[in-house]
């Protein structure tokens, strides 16, 4: 399984090795969303290529998770005027999936 960890797709936007990352774990990491809704949008990637969030594994859904704590408390904590998260999941095209590598958003 730590084999399958390493998986890249050679032309995902999200296996580009020069992102600019704001956490990170072994299993995950996270950056801002180039497209952000609100200040802050960040998304949280498995470093495995896989194409969507049911295809994670429970390890890689635990990186990912508390990647998202993280990145709450150091919005909190970095502005004091936000109320609320939204969390979201994008899973195929008729969900507005649009590049092909899981993400939490």
């Amino acid at each position: 399984m730590a084999d399958a960890y390493k998986e890249r797709g050679e032309e995902c936007v999200f296996c580009d090795p020069n992102l600019a990352i704001v956490a990170e774990d072994d299993l995950s990491y996270a950056i801002r969303d180039a497209f952000a809704v609100t200040p802050g949008h960040t998304l949280v990637i498995p470093r495995r290529h896989v194409v969507d969030y049911f295809d994670l594994c429970q390890p890689e859904l635990n990186a990912a998770n508390g990647l998202l704590h993280q990145l709450k408390e150091q919005l909190s904590d970095k502005d004091d005027s936000i109320s609320g998260f939204n969390v979201g999941i994008n899973s195929g095209a008729s969900a507005r999936q649009t590049i092909w590598h899981a993400t939490h958003t």
